[in-house]
């Protein structure tokens, strides 16, 4: 299943894509809500919506504005330094642990709006990564059984201040700027993608220019290896975010 959060007259609903065409599951079955936290909470409201989803009308993908898949994600972790290109072309040693750091419910924005510049810099950058959005959470959650803890896919735009980036070795300065993290529009389920989606295609684009391409397969950490490792210090929750990481520019 593919799914989009977003806005039309009618108000902001949960739909599922079917190709050039959406469906509002939100007016199907109100109990979904107007983001994907009721689907991750309750799976089943899928499959008692799905006889009423065959005969419901469907709206053109493009009347829909993109509003975040989760509105109020409780934890959003990200990870750097996971594609060996990318960290040679920063200019720092591969590591044998992840590199991780937060981002704020502030620095976080829905697809297809502006990223902000501020004031005080010149050195917006874009950072295209895969993104990932807890289902089941857990702690101390082994590899083995990691990717049964995600409910979907999808991409993030990192925006990075570099200058602000450098001013401290924790980079959270850099990271969280407001309305600097793009997230969607399209959350993808897992039996959609290969296993951990990886082997999947991963470009950045204005226009026709191509500024990032590479594959999901070149990361270091995997995304199962990734819930293993946060999830040892820390318990995830349905609803928390986890960044990839970015290939090269």
């Amino acid at each position: 299943m593919k799914y989009l959060v977003g806005k039309t007259e009618s108000g902001t609903a949960v739909f599922a894509i079917e190709g050039e065409k959406a469906c509002n599951l939100t007016q199907l079955n109100p109990a979904i809500g107007d983001d994907l936290m009721g689907l991750i909470n309750a799976p089943e409201l899928l499959e008692s919506t799905a006889a009423q989803m065959k005969d419901a009308p469907r709206v053109d993908l493009a009347s829909i504005r993109p509003a975040l898949p989760v509105a109020n994600p409780g934890t959003i972790i990200c990870l750097g330094l996971n594609y060996t290109d990318h960290i040679k072309e920063g200019g720092y040693d591969i590591p044998d642990y992840p590199a991780l750091f937060m981002r704020g419910k502030n620095s976080i924005m829905a697809a297809d709006a502006p990223l902000v510049r501020p004031s005080c810099s010149e050195k917006l950058d874009y950072e295209a990564e895969l993104m990932f959005i807890v289902g089941k959470g857990g702690r101390h959650i082994s590899e083995a059984d990691a990717l049964d803890h995600v409910f979907g896919y999808t991409v993030f735009n990192d925006g990075s201040v570099r200058d602000y980036q450098r001013k401290t070795h924790q980079w959270t300065p850099g990271k969280n700027f407001d309305n600097t993290g793009a997230i969607g529009p399209v959350v993808v389920t897992p039996d959609e993608v290969p296993a951990g989606a990886s082997g999947l295609k991963i470009e950045s684009r204005v226009g026709d220019e191509i500024l990032q391409s590479s594959n999901t397969g070149n990361m270091i950490w995997s995304v199962a290896q990734t819930i293993a490792t946060i999830s040892e210090y820390t318990t995830l929750e349905p609803g928390d975010l986890i960044a990839m990481g970015t290939p090269p520019a």
